[in-house]
């Protein structure tokens, strides 16, 4: 714990560097020491009675676990700090280090000194002043992040200026507290308590129109429970959703301490391993492959994997004739598909069966003299026969997610025959060529295929490293002699370098299956029913905190009225939460945002906007619409001119599809150039609008392309601007 008369508060990026700095020589002076110690024990050597070489052993071991202990935390050593009422700093990492006096520098965030951290708010502050969270790269500092918990007490130490990101625009809106701003900066400290600490158990939707802090808000749920339930969680983790990279790395700027937890930030589509989304779908079949009925098109084309076929096929085999009998692969099949296994591993259990088959048929005809040796070799032979073997996997082939969906969509038969309740025109929508880029509104129905699928059998998936391996092992038998007591597999998998301990969010990354103790969804309102069937399979106990705004729905196979898709998902085990005040956009343009959505018909949120900001809302028109994707650059250029003067901040032109190229040609370096569709969930201080007319084709896409500006929105049309927006 530092002393104020030692760490002012508030301070910048690079005070907090030389904090971290002070940190990390501290971790490199213990690692030193405990490498030292370790060596001077070694030396010792392997002399003396038995029990100075037990105490030698166990002090190596424990030198050596310290070691280890000090080079896990090398990567993010620090992520936050608390400035309390009282006038202590307390840094909060990912192990406790104090220094040569034994005066704590670091606190364990699993200390209870560090509880605050993660249960604090601002209607609950537990006597703390603010809590910054720090982004780090290696050793260096990159970001810092600001919460204000107890505005009165920052306002009293006089460090007010010095705030960082949410924090600063809080702390601002408090300043004011007069009357209905008063009101205001206590709906936001209830609202989002409220949200933060919700129980675990259900599922937990928050409602928020743009710039009300639903998925900061969300987030810090994320660490409350990960701390306060981290018994459950530890073992299980949270996954946590977003709808692209630029969240993910959102995560890791206002909160890197859940980079420590079990925590598993991804996309939709990252968790099926091996897939790249390089398209993207049209509305219509997003919409139809969205759909829940599409479980049954994909449960159908897995089930024709498992064939019958049309007539007995007869084979010779070392001059004796045997029959795949049809009946005998139904009964086959049949046996196979009791356990409920997936199609793969119950493969092996038809084959098998299907050889025990045949192998009889060969037995009936030698005599009933037959040993069990023997049986055992003619059912070698019958599994080593290329022809039987090809007949035989036709009957229940093995395949991957991408191999049937390929084949689903590239094959009219097959999809006729899967998708029978379907229309020929939605049939139609489905198809396309087999070597076609997967999207998007593909993951769902890979995910559903892999669950029904399984693993390959593990014979036909052995990496390259496992090859050399096993080569080698068998090379090393042929020198020594096998005896057949040590196979090659066995030597080459006690060859294998064991494997290093993983975190839970490390081992659940890597499983597919992985079951999560609770699942946290960002724009959740974009989810079709098949997305929300994928995410349910990775947590049975219906564990989430669900985010989003049903007035920004832009998927066709979205949600656009909570009940009706949270209804069939969680019965009576969900409720919602609203947040209602918009304090991250100006007032201006929240209110010309709400305006438009209105005349749309857009399920808007009531919200209040909280934040006046002077000359926040702008409109230039052009006589001609080829002048737009020119004029809209150019007004980027004057508001990144005009950043700069204010320290600097982010502008980006968002303009609809056609224009997209032509403004992207036009725009300076560092003028971000996106979609309405790209920029959700996003920010920028200041953002330029090309063509609003022609994104309001599709009406939540202006709604999001208006709402993604801090400071400045600056609209370029020719004619008329949209209904709702022709007042500005």
């Amino acid at each position: 714990m530092h002393d104020e008369s030692t760490v002012e508060a508030g301070l910048g990026i690079g005070a907090e560097q030389g904090v971290v700095d002070a940190l990390y020589a501290r971790l490199d002076a213990l690692r030193f020491e405990a490498a030292e110690r370790l060596a001077d024990v070694r030396k010792a050597g392997p002399s003396g009675s038995p029990q100075n070489r037990s105490e030698r052993d166990a002090f190596a071991t424990l030198y050596e676990d310290r070691i280890v202990q000090l080079d896990a935390v090398e990567d993010r050593l620090c992520f936050g700090r608390l400035d309390m009422v009282a006038s202590d700093v307390l840094y909060v990492g990912r192990i406790g280090l104090s220094d040569a006096d034994h005066i704590p520098l670091l606190t364990d965030w699993r200390a209870p000194a560090a509880t605050p951290f993660y249960s604090a708010t601002a209607a609950q502050p537990q006597g703390v002043m603010k809590r910054r969270h720090l982004t780090t790269q290696g050793r260096v500092v990159t970001a810092v992040e600001d919460d204000v918990l107890d505005v009165e007490a920052l306002r009293g130490s006089g460090h007010e200026a010095s705030l960082a990101g949410e924090g600063a625009l809080l702390a601002a809106l408090d300043a004011k507290r007069t009357g209905r701003m008063g009101d205001i900066v206590a709906t936001i400290q209830s609202e989002q308590d409220a949200v933060i600490r919700a129980p675990l158990q259900g599922a937990l939707v928050v409602q928020g129109g743009p710039g009300t802090g639903k998925t900061a808000v969300a987030l810090h749920r994320a660490a409350y429970l990960l701390y306060h339930h981290r018994d459950l969680l530890a073992r299980r983790g949270v996954l946590l959703i977003g709808p692209s990279t630029s969240f993910l790395r959102y995560i890791d700027h206002v909160l890197p301490s859940l980079g420590e937890t079990g925590a598993v930030s991804t996309t939709l589509a990252g968790l099926v391993k091996g897939i790249r989304t390089t398209a993207r779908e049209h509305d219509d079949v997003a919409a139809l492959k969205g759909r829940l009925d599409m479980s049954t098109v994909v449960r159908s084309a897995v089930r024709e994997r498992q064939r019958v076929p049309k007539r007995d096929q007869d084979f010779r085999i070392d001059g004796r004739e045997v029959t795949i009998k049809r009946s005998d692969v139904r009964e086959a099949q049949a046996r196979a598909r009791r356990d409920g296994k997936p199609h793969n591993a119950a493969r092996a259990a038809f084959a098998k069966e299907m050889i025990n088959r045949l192998t009889r048929q060969v037995v009936d005809q030698l005599g009933p003299e037959i040993e069990d040796d023997d049986k055992k070799e003619i059912a070698r032979d019958l599994r080593d026969d290329r022809s039987l073997r090809v007949a035989i996997n036709l009957c229940w082939l093995p395949l991957t997610p991408q191999q049937l969906l390929r084949d689903l969509f590239s094959k009219p038969h097959l999809l006729a025959a899967c998708a029978s309740r379907m229309t020929d025109a939605e049939r139609a929508l489905l198809a396309r060529d087999p070597d076609a880029p997967f999207t998007d509104a593909d993951v769902p129905l890979l995910d559903e295929a892999a669950e029904l699928l399984g693993d390959l059998p593990q014979s036909t998936r052995v990496s390259g490293d496992d090859k050399a391996e096993l080569r080698y092992a068998r090379e090393v038998l042929d020198i020594i002699g096998g005896d057949g007591i040590v196979t090659a597999e066995m030597l080459a998998e006690r060859m294998r370098a064991p494997e290093t301990h993983k975190t839970v969010a490390e081992r659940a990354s890597e499983d597919r299956s992985w079951t999560y103790g609770h699942v946290i969804v960002d724009e959740a309102q974009e989810l079709s029913p098949m997305a929300w069937r994928m995410l349910l399979r990775r947590c049975p106990s219906r564990s989430f905190t669900i985010v989003g705004d049903i007035a920004q729905t832009s998927a066709p196979a979205g949600t656009r009225w909570w009940p009706e898709t949270m209804d069939p998902l969680f019965q009576a085990g969900w409720h919602l939460r609203e947040l209602t005040v918009s304090y991250r956009i100006p007032a201006a343009v929240a209110s010309a945002a709400q305006s438009f959505a209105r005349a749309a018909g857009l399920p808007v949120s009531e919200m209040s906007a909280a934040r006046d900001v002077d000359d926040a809302l702008a409109t230039i028109g052009v006589p001609e619409r080829e002048a737009i994707a020119r004029v809209a650059s150019d007004a980027a250029g004057v508001e990144a001119d005009s950043l700069v003067t204010r320290g600097g901040g982010l502008v980006a032109v968002i303009a609809s599809e056609d224009l997209i190229s032509h403004v992207s040609s036009l725009a300076r370096p560092g003028i971000e150039v996106m979609t309405a569709r790209e920029a959700k969930g996003l920010e920028f201080d200041s953002v330029v609008i090309a063509d609003p007319t022609s994104i309001a084709r599709v009406p939540q896409d202006l709604y999001v392309a208006l709402t993604r500006s801090t400071r400045r929105l600056v609209l370029v049309h020719h004619g008329q601007l949209p209904d709702g927006l022709t007042d500005i």
